[in-house]
């Protein structure tokens, strides 16, 4: 990961002095720092990953619309998620979105965003599974390695633009679909996704939770085409995900 990183700082510094020499605007203490930048982003420290994490969060909230108190939607996510507000050592806040997506996400910092489009699908239990493979993601460190690499992506952005009002990554980044949107619907390798199967299905039978809600609710993701999100994609298969999680 770290070579790699070094790899893209050194891609920022080629990428000016060609720049440079055909006259492209470029501007070259931008892409130093943004070299800095990237091998910084694979040693981000916890502190820093939190950090992040609740400004993504912020950001995300912007943009979306989060479900005011007296909704539907908030109402329930509160009630099925107030024993969970602290899970394996992380302190977890949820909020949901009215958005039609079928999606939902965590973030480092605990940060837990569910989408109305995944609450219709769902009943509670599927719901707390979907909840538990996403605190998956976080424990197990898929989301820290997501995080950092568009972290490392972001700082290439802020490197070859000539921008002067780059005040920080997550910011500068928004627009078009930046550092937020990868993170957001980052796409996990089969054996990510099938780790945080593992762990949602350990969250509801710690929880006494029915354990056929984790093969249940990802047959009924096998059911939805064109989301964008992992749940969603097509490798790993949900069904095949369903089969293998319903064995154990």
């Amino acid at each position: 990961m770290k070579l790699r990183l070094i790899a893209c700082a050194a891609l920022v510094l080629s990428l000016s002095a060609c720049s440079s020499l055909t006259g492209g605007r470029f501007d070259l203490g931008t892409a130093i720092s943004a070299g800095g930048d990237v091998v910084k982003a694979g040693t981000l420290d916890d502190k820093q990953m939190q950090s992040l994490g609740l400004q993504s969060a912020k950001q995300s909230d912007s943009t979306n619309q989060v479900a005011p108190a007296g909704s539907k939607y908030a109402a329930r996510l509160q009630k099925i998620t107030s024993k969970y507000t602290r899970e394996d050592g992380l302190k977890l806040e949820f909020k949901a979105y009215l958005v039609q997506d079928v999606n939902a996400f965590a973030l480092p910092n605990g940060s837990v965003r569910v989408y109305a489009g995944l609450m219709d699908k769902m009943n509670d239990d599927e719901l707390l599974f979907v909840i538990g493979h996403e605190i998956g993601h976080v424990k197990l460190g898929h989301s820290k390695a997501k995080m950092q690499m568009a972290y490392g992506a972001s700082a290439l952005r802020k490197g070859v633009s000539s921008s002067n009002s780059m005040t920080g990554v997550v910011a500068a980044s928004d627009l078009g679909g930046g550092f937020l949107e990868e993170v957001i619907n980052s796409q996990f390798s089969q054996s990510e996704e099938e780790a945080s199967d593992d762990y949602g299905l350990a969250f509801l039978k710690k929880h006494k939770l029915p354990a056929l809600a984790a093969s249940s609710a990802l047959m009924k993701l096998a059911k939805i085409s064109g989301g964008k999100h992992s749940f969603l994609s097509s490798h790993p298969d949900p069904e095949d995900r369903a089969k293998r999680i319903g064995g154990k």
